[in-house]
């Protein structure tokens, strides 16, 4: 009886992908195949020579090319995207993965195939850095794109109106520059796994070349690139601290993590996502107002993992349809709806329009409960085993209702010093600290300031040669000064060269972070002409946009260039990757 070969090892250095596979040609060879590949593999290496890859005898013909383009701001897009890619290699395709914020349109004119991941962020815009390339492709000047074969994939999140808007345009787009739409759009809300695998296989069989077959790829060159751990882990909360005096309006938790068994790889400018749990009493008077308050079950599901708050379009359309609920229908008829619901939650939709219910219906106006990202605040070569949040309690009215941040108040409230949490790592390789000889430029108003407080912290740990200036906003000097001390000490040791603050309610007129830009202009082009990095953190509703229009006004007057120039200038920036966003 022939014994079969063990399998090859989850440790053996290859890609999980290429464990498989070679599994599979491996597995099922004889011993005197496997004898022969043993030999020769050991004679290729005794010799020094390399084994050139070649094609598959099953497959005659090379591989049709796919050009795979994504605009992410979170990573989602760019992992579906290595999806994806996987996926058609397998299905005799060859692709070439562009991040769209290196894209150049040209390039999009020689694609015989082409597949867009687009994500929609915001107020229905596309991700920070891929702006450029987008406003380019639905600029006059895109050339025509007659015969391309094309898909696109779009992620977005229902609570906002512009639901997948920019993946919407670029479908839309590609369409009018005379592309071939060979399968149909899908619009993924947060939980996008199972809805993006299946539009990834649908994909790849529209896009597959005729009898391609499957495709055995092995490269026995490859090393797979070493990743950080993303799994969950348990944290104990060691402080929790309000950074704000007791006579701000504001409370920002200073959140400190530790692990055991060592905190998770995380590098500076890298999330951490947490997860949150729901406010007990909203859940409580939700139940209360649909009737529903004796479902233990149901109560303890809400607090623990749906999204209870988010009211979208197509919450009121699953309330309409499910409960046949005269005016929600009217509402929905009369376009007045998307209007209605802005500013309110959906207990606000059941205690408008109130009508019975049962658990299966109130449940499926929700959706899974995501967890929420933050910047972690903190180097690991200063800090050891732990990690630090910075993270400001939610906290506003509308419609004659109290509103809470979900996550924000879990931790602001129901977090205490010596409990636990859940996170996970968020890695985030588009907002890395530069070569340690760069100087690095730091735009962080409010919580936006946690990554720069793991640059300063890194910088100062590794020596590094670069200088380090930063610009901080909030606003009142006593009460709202977040990390001050930190500061103050980096100043003294020289870990931070030079820092600029604006507190907008300590003089009669606002004063605002990109005044300050605008103000020092003259030393900050100095810098950026000199190699420095910019970077930016925090809102990208105003402040993110005001600060760039504010580079752009340092550009052209400092340089003596039109707008256009200024404008181009700081584009360059951008495509140098020396400009760079994290904004939320």
């Amino acid at each position: 009886m022939e014994m079969s070969m063990s399998p090859i090892p989850k440790t053996a250095p290859f890609a999980e992908e290429e464990i498989d596979l070679l599994n599979r040609v491996v597995g099922t060879a004889s011993p005197v195949q496997r004898a022969w590949l043993a030999g020769f593999l050991a004679g290729l290496d005794a010799s020094g020579a390399t084994l050139v890859p070649q094609l598959p005898a099953a497959s005659a013909r090379p591989a049709e090319p796919l050009t795979i383009v994504y605009a992410s701001e979170s990573g989602n897009s760019e992992k579906l995207a290595g999806d994806l890619a996987k996926a058609a290699r397998k299905n005799g395709l060859k692709p070439t993965l562009i991040d769209m914020a290196d894209l150049e349109l040209s390039a999009l004119t020689t694609a015989k195939r082409l597949v867009v991941i687009a994500a929609t962020w915001g107020e229905g815009e596309p991700p920070a850095r891929a702006m450029r390339a987008y406003n380019e492709l639905m600029g006059e000047g895109a050339p025509r794109l007659d015969g391309v074969e094309f898909g696109v994939l779009a992620l977005g999140d229902t609570a906002y109106a512009e639901f997948c808007a920019i993946g919407r345009k670029i479908d839309e787009r590609l369409a009018e520059l005379g592309g071939k739409r060979v399968t149909d759009r899908v619009d993924c809300d947060l939980d996008f796994a199972g809805p993006a695998a299946g539009w990834i296989g649908d994909a790849v069989k529209a896009l597959a070349p005729p009898n391609a077959g499957r495709v055995i790829e092995v490269d026995f060159g490859a090393k797979p690139a070493a990743t950080p751990s993303t799994d969950i882990f348990e944290a104990e909360i060691t402080e929790h601290v309000d950074l704000n005096s007791s006579r701000s309006d504001k409370e920002t938790i200073h959140l400190a993590l530790s692990f055991e068994g060592g905190a998770p790889a995380y590098e500076p400018g890298d999330s951490l996502d947490l997860y949150t749990e729901n406010d007990p009493v909203y859940v409580d008077e939700l139940l209360k107002i649909a009737g529903l308050t004796g479902d233990e079950q149901l109560r303890a599901e809400f607090i623990k993992s749906r999204d209870v708050t988010t009211l979208s379009l197509k919450t009121v359309e699953t309330y309409a349809s499910s409960t046949g609920h005269q005016y929600v229908k009217a509402l929905l008829a009369d376009g007045q709806a998307r209007d209605w619901i802005a500013g309110r939650q959906l207990i606000d939709l059941i205690a408008t329009f109130p009508i019975a219910l049962d658990a299966d219906k109130l449940r499926a106006l929700t959706r899974p409960l995501a967890p929420r990202a933050y910047s972690i605040a903190s180097s690991r070569r200063e800090v050891g085993d732990e990690a630090h949040l910075l993270i400001s309690a939610v906290r506003y009215e509308s419609h004659g209702r109290a509103r809470k941040g979900v996550a924000s108040n879990y931790v602001a409230e129901r977090l205490k010093r010596g409990g636990h949490v859940r996170v996970r790592l968020k890695p985030n390789k588009h907002f890395a600290l530069p070569a340690a000889d760069k100087d690095v430029i730091m735009v962080g108003p409010g919580t936006g300031v946690a990554p720069f407080r793991a640059f300063v912290q890194e910088r100062r740990a590794t020596q590094t040669k670069g200088r380090n200036w930063l610009f901080f906003g909030d606003r009142t000097f006593t009460h709202d000064f977040l990390y001050q001390l930190d500061w103050q000490d980096a100043l003294r040791d020289g870990s931070l060269t030079r820092m600029d603050v604006a507190f907008s309610r300590d003089t009669p007129e606002k004063v605002y972070v990109q005044h300050k830009i605008w103000d020092r202009r003259a030393d900050l082009i100095e810098w950026l002409e000199a190699g420095a990095y910019f970077y930016v953190c925090g809102d990208a509703k105003a402040m993110a946009k005001d600060v760039r229009a504010a580079l752009v006004r340092a550009y052209a007057g400092v340089k003596a260039l039109s707008p256009e120039a200024a404008e181009q200038a700081v584009v360059t920036l951008e495509r140098e990757k020396r400009y760079l966003q994290d904004t939320y």
